[in-house]
Parts: C-alpha cells; structure tokens; sequence
C-alpha cells in the first residue's frame, strides 16, 4: 500500500479564480481521509489532482515519495453520476476496467472476477448482462463500486458517490464500502472520499480535512487514532464524538457566512461595519 501527500498544493483553473490555495495534507498507506467542506468550494477539483487528471500551479501531489504525472490504474475513481459506459452492460463495465489493469487475464477469468465483485456488492448476477439505463441509481453506483474494487487499486478516490441517492440506499452503500475496505486488514486501500455532509465524514473517516470555500485552505483536521470511532449508534451519544460533530458543523457554517458576507461588502449590499 501507498503513502500519500499533497505538498502545498494551489490550483487555478486557466489562470484564472484561484480554487485551491497551498493546501498540505499526508494521507498514510491504509487511512480513510475525507475532504469535508462546502459545496463548490474545490474539494473535487482537489481528487481531480490525486488522480492525475489536473495539475496544480504550485506544490507537488506525491505517492510513496514520487510526484503524480498523469492518470494511472493505481489510484480507482468511484464517481456521484457513476462513470459507466451507457453502451455497455454492468458486467462489461467491470470487465474492461479489469482488461486494462490485468492485461494477461483471460476473458473467462475477468467474467468470473466481475460476478465476485457485483455479488460481494450486493449486486445478482442477473444484472451483469443490464445495461446502465436498466438499473436503479444503487445499482449503478454498486456497479461503479464492484469495478473500482475489482481492479484493487491501492489508492480509491471517492467524489461524493452517494450524494444523488435515497437516504436509505446511501445508508447501505456506507456500511458496504466501510465493511469491504475494513476486510482488507493489513492491505487496505488508501482512501480520499469528499463529502459535504459533516455524519458521512465521521462514520466513514479516519481521519478529516475540512476546507474552506475557495481558494480553499484546510481549516481543520481530526484523526481518531487511538479514540473511540463513531458508530450510527454513538454519533449522537457519546459526549465527545457529539462535541466533535458540533465543531465541524460550526466551522463549516461560519465559514459559509462569512463568505457570504464578504460577497455582499463586494456587491455593495452591505457595508464592513454592518458585516461586522
């Protein structure tokens, strides 16, 4: 497994409004990190960077010591519209994520590594000859999860996958993800999971980076090394988890006033004495 690190990292899209600004973070091999913040405020933009698909202005995105230079089959992108080819079926679409990453693995062998994956995501094998537009949103994003684990990449980036579901289905696809990447034991994957939702961070995290709204900073990190974890059942019980949570709504929503009060000193609404 991978160490990873963002080393003062700032980003402007074309030079243009600045979205991140020197952001430092170090994930180690096996963590859970979650980038929680604001929407919009460049937390995507940011996993677009660990996975290679940007490069930032300034500072250096490091995996085990050695700077990221483009897109790679080590680090596995579990997207919120999914990511599946429309055209194919949700067993292809695993299958020619596997052909890529194991290019000596034979037809027969990808059918039955996708079948074991759909069926550990809680997906029949029914579906593997459905197409995308035939399956529930909780479908696809079990079909976007089955493949992301399929190809066990040591890093999974994670934006927002279950922003778009039920309350319900977001809740089992929660527990789904934290059980299979807990079963790896010592070979867990390293994961960067963005969230807007302060709950999902605790139940899921070992460790949270909360940005500011853009150019973001990190405002705030906790790690539950060597603390008691959050759980459904203590999230709203145990007197520390319960301040912690209180703390990273509140960070959160002065951050998104003060923005906004900054805005509207900007636009001429009010004036820096009545914003303040």
């Amino acid at each position: 497994m991978l160490n990873v690190s963002l080393d003062h990292l700032t980003f402007s899209y074309n030079g243009q409004a600045q979205i991140l600004g020197d952001i430092s973070i170090h994930a180690q091999s096996g963590s859970f990190v979650c980038l929680l913040g604001q929407s919009g405020c460049g937390k995507s933009t940011l996993l677009r960077l660990l996975a290679g698909l940007e490069k930032p202005d300034s500072g250096a995105v490091l995996v085990d010591g050695q700077p990221v230079k483009g897109a790679s089959l080590q680090r596995g992108v579990v997207f919120q519209d999914y990511g599946l080819f429309p055209w194919m079926t949700a067993g292809q679409n695993i299958t020619i994520a596997l052909e890529r990453r194991f290019p000596g693995m034979s037809k027969a062998e990808r059918k039955e590594r996708a079948l074991y994956w759909m069926d550990h995501v809680g997906m029949a094998a029914s579906l593997y000859d459905k197409l995308p537009g035939e399956l529930s949103g909780g479908q696809k994003q079990r079909c976007g999860i089955a493949r992301a684990f399929a190809i066990d990449p040591p890093i999974l980036l994670m934006d927002e996958p279950f922003g778009s579901l039920d309350a319900v289905t977001k809740a089992k696809l929660q527990d789904l993800v934290l059980k299979l990447w807990q079963q790896e034991g010592d070979k867990r994957k390293t994961i960067f999971f963005v969230t807007h939702e302060v709950d999902e961070a605790l139940l899921l995290a070992t460790d949270i980076y909360v940005l500011s709204q853009s150019p973001a900073t990190v405002m705030y990190r906790h790690s539950f090394e060597g603390e008691v974890h959050p759980t459904r059942k203590n999230m709203y019980t145990d007197p520390k988890i319960a301040s912690l949570r209180n703390h990273l709504i509140g960070l959160i929503h002065t951050d998104a006033n003060e923005r906004a009060a900054q805005e509207d000193i900007a636009s001429g609404e009010i004036t820096l004495e009545q914003a303040v």
